[in-house]
């Protein structure tokens, strides 16, 4: 079939009432402020200064540089299936991060070259997906944020079913609209909006307290006695 594979499911892929095609209104993006301040911060401090708890795991770098900050605005797509992911880039705001659970699957790409020029057009922020992307070397040569799980040359189903806005796992990392996306070389954490203030603050300070510490190496002075305190402390705990 021209455009597409046919579509053999059962489901009622017109109904966008069921629940299987289930499509919250998309969340407001996140202050520019807020988003410019995080633009500078790295991943490693949000994620100390969140308990070292958050982040995705598993997930590639595939574009050629370029931080991602941004609003989630999630899918939870059928494994190899891009139909909602198409919507999402459809009723994306500016600054929107398209998040997809698909699934951790390899086995169909879920966006590519085209659909990456229409989200740049469209100015969303980017993409990161639990799946599988193509057209890797478009991604290398460009700054448009992509972050996924693999890549193939196989090319997606068009069907559905899928939902929009609504709480996803990607990657191991829970993500619910609305939450600041932030991306670099080192991976993709996502902090609840309602965190995101003294998220910052607090990275802020791990900022400072580290540029502390390599001036004091540079200098001879790094105080390092708490190596021999804490194996002390270990010790009397087990014995």
């Amino acid at each position: 079939m021209a455009g597409g594979i046919a579509n053999n499911s059962t489901e009622p892929v017109n109904d966008m009432n069921n629940s299987a095609f289930l499509i919250n209104p998309v969340v407001p993006c996140v202050e520019a402020e807020l988003l410019h301040a995080f633009e500078s911060i790295p991943t490693a401090h949000i994620s100390d200064v969140m308990g070292r708890l958050p982040g995705a795991f598993g997930l590639h770098a595939y574009h050629g540089s370029g931080k991602l900050v941004g609003t989630a605005l999630t899918v939870k797509t059928r494994p190899g299936d891009n139909l909602m992911v198409h919507h999402a880039l459809d009723i994306a705001s500016r600054g929107h991060v398209i998040v997809v659970d698909g699934g951790a699957d390899l086995g169909r790409a879920l966006v590519g070259e085209i659909m990456t020029l229409y989200a740049k057009r469209r100015g969303i922020a980017g993409f990161v997906i639990d799946g599988a992307v193509r057209d890797v070397l478009e991604f290398a040569r460009h700054d448009f944020p992509c972050y996924a799980r693999g890549h193939t040359h196989r090319g997606p189903y068009k069907d559905g079913p899928g939902q929009i806005n609504v709480p996803v796992v990607v990657a191991g990392m829970v993500v619910n609209p609305g939450d600041l996306i932030v991306g670099d070389a080192d991976g993709v954490v996502a902090v609840p909006i309602a965190e995101a203030n003294a998220v910052l603050q607090q990275a802020i300070l791990k900022a400072s307290s580290e540029r502390k510490q390599m001036l004091a190496i540079e200098a001879g002075t790094l105080d390092r006695s708490w190596v021999q305190q804490t194996i002390k402390e270990r010790e009397a705990i087990f014995g």
